[in-house]
């Protein structure tokens, strides 16, 4: 893909999904990765791959909830490449479980790493982005960030908060006159880890509903979702949705305002509201 050639890109949750397709998309544009993740073992294969098409690759691992462990990482990458020009904030886990069962430690490790992360890596890295001349934050969101859900509060908190959060760092840029873009993404169903590493309230299967989400809802692989993603931050659009799923629900949330809300009550069975 054109406008990628020699551009230092950050991607967090480098190791599967999104980010691995995102990282060998860059690579095969002909930028300088460096990528991230908890999982070793996946982001060593996300590595391997980069390598083996001979992309310049930096591999770590990192825990984006550890925002000096960030700092840190930030300022290695801008010494090991001279320079740093996209971030792709897109480590993420997800949860379900309706509020009134769900423990406070769970809703909050849902808004650590899906949020706060997001926010750990804008920081770190905003001061580096600015400096490059040619800038650019990529937050991802959710369909999620978009609508509410039920069983899906913590989930649905965060990605509104990371929505907020970059429409909001967007603005700013602009005002500032920084030589930053920003883009926040909202994938629909992607057929990636997420859900069947999700974890759920105590006296929920969530290999069950992870199974279910696989099947039904998941319509998008990750390499179309990079290919989507990319063409957005090539054009420097300011939002993204992935998927056909995310464009009709978007739609019609725009149409029935808050009336989308009855609409989704109505169509999902008592098993996926998990009640």
């Amino acid at each position: 893909m054109d406008g990628f050639a020699g551009k230092v890109c950050v991607i967090t949750g480098a190791g599967s999904g999104i980010g691995r397709a995102l990282a060998l998309e860059l690579g095969r544009s002909g930028a300088k990765l460096a990528i991230s993740d908890v999982d070793t073992e996946g982001l060593a294969a996300t590595e391997a791959a980069l390598k083996e098409i001979g992309a310049p690759v930096k591999a770590d691992r990192l825990d984006v909830t550890e925002r000096e462990a960030f700092l840190l990482y930030a300022d290695e990458v801008k010494e090991h490449f001279g320079t740093v020009n996209q971030i792709y904030n897109n480590a993420g886990i997800a949860f379900s479980g309706d509020v009134e069962i769900s423990a406070f430690k769970d809703i909050e490790r849902v808004m650590d790493v899906d949020f706060w992360g997001v926010v750990n890596g804008t920081k770190a890295f905003l001061p580096h982005l600015i400096a490059s001349g040619d800038g650019h934050v990529v937050n991802v969101s959710s369909l999620f960030g978009l609508m509410g859900i039920p069983g899906q509060s913590a989930y649905n908190a965060a990605k509104f908060a990371v929505r907020g959060f970059t429409e909001a760092l967007r603005q700013e840029m602009l005002l500032s006159k920084h030589p930053v873009a920003v883009t926040a993404v909202h994938p629909g169903g992607i057929k990636t880890a997420i859900a069947r590493n999700s974890t759920a309230a105590e006296g929920l299967d969530a290999q069950a509903m992870a199974a279910e989400f696989d099947k039904k809802l998941a319509r998008t692989t990750p390499e179309r979702a990079a290919e989507i993603i990319l063409d957005a931050v090539r054009k420097k659009k300011a939002r993204v949705l992935v998927g056909p799923d995310a464009k009709l629900l978007d739609l019609i949330v725009r149409i029935t305002g808050s009336g989308y809300q009855r609409l989704v009550t109505l169509a999902l069975p008592k098993r996926i509201q998990m009640h």
